[in-house]
């Protein structure tokens, strides 16, 4: 959530970069205004009030001394009136502030002073690319046809509908290898303190980091009867439980930064037609991912972003998948990221380019949500931590670069080196039956 002082007080800052993301929000931001307007009045005549509350009460202390009886008595008649007077105004003002927050709680975040501006995907600039594109002496097929019987959508449909898969044998364990080296990589090479969370979270857990309230029709939602009438969500991404790990804390200076990684399942409703990704892995209603995960102190928080993205990049190289990075543009940006890097893997079936992790800063917007703040020093007071975090891979669609980049003219599939000692083979071999 963008901090309702600073929004009060930079209302065209604030419209102009809410602009830079989309042109439709500025009527949202001219509805802030208003109530911006009405919240300065209030705190001017609340703490007049608070004033005149105070001189009163010092007057009446020194009447009280003296032999002046009605003087005293017409001073208390006036601080009662000056009192009830200061509790309808913060009434008022309480009401304001709820409402401020409230509408806060629907506005994206502020994309970062450098994010390139643009509208669509087609303004996203290139960063850099790894890796050359693998050619073929054959026409290379989509994993689906690689898989063949391994991979089977039928089943998975007949068990939870459409968008759904079951793997078989090497392939299900190829699935695993995937998330175990990640989870090694991560953890040993970078430091990262893996957590296991749970699948479910309450609803405060999905405010705190944006997905609610603007992106419920996206998300899996659970009732436990009416014994507990607290519905609960899966989760869309770990991201969503790990950060929410330090809700309502105040952390020391001294542990930032904070890092975590964590594989979990992820549920997305995906409403909608998505073309050719209907067929396949690409987007499924359930799929696995290993997340990262950061805390940091506000001015570390670029550097981090840079750390973070070359941590999920270094899955990508030790695969030996082509892969591209991109700046995304202020118009695609999620809706509480300040700047984003994605990494986009190369699908040969496609010809094209598709994204496999999203690496992004938050600034304080999820923190101020959720009130994780740390404190600077012992005397200071608390300040809201910054929060990143990326895919360290998406694990289906590391699993579909291998098998399109990898595969060879007989189908099989070579098995990346990395991969070999947690595969116990080199060489993949599908039945087509």
């Amino acid at each position: 959530m963008l901090d309702a002082r600073f929004v009060a007080e930079h209302l065209d800052l604030v419209r102009a970069r809410l602009t830079a993301r989309n042109a439709s929000w500025g009527p949202a931001v001219d509805a802030l205004s208003e109530l911006a307007e009405e919240r300065r009045r209030l705190i001017g005549e609340t703490e007049a009030l608070a004033a005149r509350r105070n001189a009163a009460n010092n007057e009446m202390s020194q009447l009280a001394k003296g032999p002046d009886k009605a003087a005293f008595a017409a001073r208390r008649e006036e601080l009662k009136a000056i009192s009830e007077s200061l509790k309808a105004s913060e009434e008022k003002l309480k009401v304001v502030l709820a409402e401020f927050e409230e509408r806060l709680l629907s506005i994206p975040n502020l994309p970062h002073e450098g994010a390139p501006v643009g509208s669509s995907e087609e303004d996203n600039r290139e960063v850099r690319v790894w890796g050359k594109k693998p050619s073929f002496d054959f026409a290379p097929k989509a994993h689906y046809d690689i898989a063949g019987s391994s991979l089977d959508f039928e089943r998975a449909g007949k068990l939870s509908g459409a968008r759904f898969s079951v793997l078989f044998g090497d392939l299900a364990r190829l699935e695993r290898a995937l998330i175990a080296f990640m989870l090694d990589v991560h953890t040993r090479q970078h430091g990262y303190t893996e957590v296991a969370v749970p699948y479910l979270v309450r609803a405060d857990a999905l405010r705190g980091t944006g997905q609610l309230p603007k992106f419920e029709k996206d998300l899996f939602k659970t009732g436990r009867g009416e014994a507990d009438p607290e519905p609960l969500y899966l989760i869309p991404t770990a991201e969503v439980p790990v950060t929410n790990l330090h809700a309502d804390e105040i952390l020391d200076a001294s542990v930032l930064p904070l890092r975590y990684t964590a594989f979990t399942p992820c549920f997305r409703s995906e409403a909608g037609s998505y073309g050719q990704d209907v067929r396949g892995l690409i987007r499924q209603h359930q799929f696995d991912k290993v997340e990262l995960v950061q805390f940091v102190e506000p001015d570390k928080s670029m550097e981090a972003l840079e750390e973070l993205t070359g941590h999920a990049e270094m899955i990508l190289q030790m695969l030996g998948l082509h892969y591209r990075v991109v700046e995304l543009c202020t118009g695609d940006l999620g809706f509480s990221a300040q700047k984003t890097y994605d990494l986009e893997v190369w699908l040969p079936s496609q010809d094209k380019f598709r994204e496999i992790s999203s690496c992004s800063s938050f600034g304080d917007f999820q923190a101020r949500r959720a009130q994780i703040r740390y404190r600077p020093s012992p005397k200071e007071k608390p300040r809201a931590v910054h929060t990143l975090n990326g895919s360290g891979l998406a694990v289906g669609r590391t699993l579909i670069a291998i098998l399109e980049q990898y595969q060879n003219a007989d189908g099989t599939v070579t098995i990346p080196a990395a991969l070999r000692p947690f595969m116990g083979k080199d060489v993949l071999e599908f039945s087509k039956s």
